[in-house]
C-alpha cells in the first residue's frame, strides 16, 4: 500500500514540476535570521558586517587621503585587511564561546563584545608592529623596537572604538528589530490559534449531542477529545516533542472519524523511533492544521471514501513530513481558501529554524502534496 503511495506521489510531484517552478521561480526566504550570539542566521550577519567594514574601510582610507586623487590602494588594502581580520577574530571566538553568550543578557553581552573587541584589535595591532619593525627591521634596536611597538596603539584603538561602536550598534539595531518581528508573529498565531474553524467546533458538539443518548462512552471520549485539543490551542507559542504533536492530531482525527465515518481513512507511516518522536521538537500545532486542511479540502467534497496520507521521516539531517490528501479541479475551484493556514505553519517553522525549512506544495492530477522539512533539534 505506502510502496504504491509513494510512488504516486512521486508522479504527482513531477507532474506538478514544471507548473511550480514557473508560479514560483524563487524559493521562500526567510528574512527574520536569528540573534547574533546564537547559532541561527549566523553566517547572514557576518556577510553583512564584513560587506559593513569594508566600507568603513573605504570611509577611513579615504579621510586619510583627504581626496580620490590621493588614495592610496595599498593604505586601503591594508585597513581592509585590518578590519576584516578583527571581525573574523571576534566572529571565531563568539562562535566558540556560544554558550556563555547566549546565557547573557542583551547589554551584558553587546558589553562584553564590545571589551573582547578592542583586545583584539589592540593585540593585533601589536603583532603587526612586531613583525613589521622587529622581525623585518635588523637595524632596530631592543628600546627602539620596544617604543615602535606601541606607536600605532591609540590610533588603531581608536579605529577599533569605532568600529566596535559600529557593529554593535548594527547588532543591536537588528536584535530590537527580531524582537519586534517576533512579537508580530507571536500576536498573529496566537489570535489565529484562538480561531480554530467554528464549522468543526459546531459539527462536534452536535456529535457529541447525538452521540449521548446512543453511545455515551464514545461521546465522552470525544469531548475529552476536543477539549484537549482546544486546551492546546490557546496555549503558548512553544515547541513540543514530534510525539506530543502526533497524539495531538489523532485527537483532532479521531473527532472527525467520528462524523465522518467510513469516509475518513489516515494511513500514518512513520519511520522513527519512539525514542527519536519524544527527543525531535515541533512547534505546537503545527500537524492539525494541515490535516484539517487536507480534510476540508479532500476529504469532505468527496463523496465516497477518501485516504489521507501522513508519512514521517528523517532524510539527511531532516524531518520530512509529506501529507496527501485526493483532489479534484472542482473541489478546489468550490472551496478556495486564503492559504492562511499553510503559510501560517510555514511562518512558525521558520520563526524556530531558520533557512533550513523546506516547505512545498504539489498539486498533481487527482493528489495534492504538502511537504515540509527542517533540520530537527533534540529537547
Amino acid at each position: 500500500m505506502w510502496s504504491w503511495w509513494l510512488s504516486k506521489i512521486k508522479k504527482s510531484i513531477s507532474l506538478a514540476e514544471a507548473q511550480q517552478t514557473k508560479l514560483f521561480p524563487t524559493a521562500y526566504r526567510n528574512q527574520n535570521s536569528s540573534y547574533f550570539f546564537t547559532k541561527n542566521g549566523r553566517w547572514q550577519h557576518l556577510f553583512e558586517l564584513i560587506i559593513a567594514s569594508n566600507i568603513l574601510a573605504l570611509v577611513l582610507a579615504l579621510a586619510e587621503a583627504q581626496s580620490w586623487q590621493a588614495l592610496s590602494g595599498g593604505r586601503l588594502l591594508q585597513y581592509i585587511v585590518f578590519i576584516n581580520w578583527v571581525i573574523l577574530s571576534f566572529f571565531a571566538l563568539v562562535e566558540r564561546f556560544q554558550h556563555f553568550f547566549s546565557g547573557l543578557r542583551q547589554e551584558f553581552a553587546l558589553a562584553i563584545g564590545f571589551v573582547m573587541l578592542q583586545a583584539i584589535v589592540v593585540l593585533t595591532t601589536l603583532i603587526s608592529n612586531f613583525f613589521q619593525f622587529g622581525l623585518l627591521n635588523k637595524h632596530a634596536s631592543l628600546t627602539q623596537g620596544w617604543s615602535t611597538y606601541f606607536s600605532n596603539v591609540p590610533l588603531y584603538l581608536s579605529y577599533g572604538i569605532l568600529l566596535g561602536a559600529f557593529c554593535l550598534r548594527y547588532l543591536y539595531v537588528r536584535e530590537q528589530w527580531l524582537h519586534q518581528q517576533y512579537a508580530e508573529l507571536n500576536a498573529r498565531i496566537q489570535a489565529m490559534q484562538a480561531r480554530i474553524h467554528p464549522h468543526f467546533l459546531f459539527n462536534s458538539l452536535n456529535n457529541v449531542v447525538s452521540l449521548i443518548a446512543i453511545d455515551p462512552d464514545k461521546a465522552e471520549g470525544m469531548l475529552i477529545s476536543l477539549s484537549r485539543l482546544f486546551r492546546a490551542s490557546f496555549q503558548e507559542l512553544k515547541l513540543v516533542s514530534l510525539h506530543e504533536e502526533i497524539e495531538l492530531s489523532k485527537q483532532y482525527l479521531m473527532i472527525e472519524q467520528v462524523r465522518l465515518g467510513e469516509r475518513l481513512k489516515v494511513d500514518w507511516k512513520i519511520e522513527l523511533s519512539p525514542v527519536q518522536l519524544k527527543q525531535i521538537t515541533i512547534p505546537l500545532l503545527t500537524l492539525q492544521p494541515l490535516l484539517e486542511n487536507s480534510i476540508f479540502h479532500g476529504v469532505e467534497p468527496m463523496m465516497g471514501k477518501a485516504t489521507i496520507g501522513v508519512l514521517v521521516e528523517i532524510l539527511q539531517n531532516q524531518v520530512s513530513i509529506v501529507i496527501t490528501n485526493p483532489y479534484t479541479d472542482d473541489t478546489i475551484n468550490s472551496r478556495k481558501g486564503h492559504g492562511i493556514a499553510l503559510e501560517n505553519v510555514k511562518q512558525r517553522l521558520k520563526a524556530y529554524y531558520g533557512n533550513s525549512v523546506r516547505f512545498q506544495v504539489y498539486k498533481g492530477e487527482t493528489l495534492y502534496t504538502t511537504i515540509m522539512s527542517y533540520q530537527y533539534q533534540t529537547k
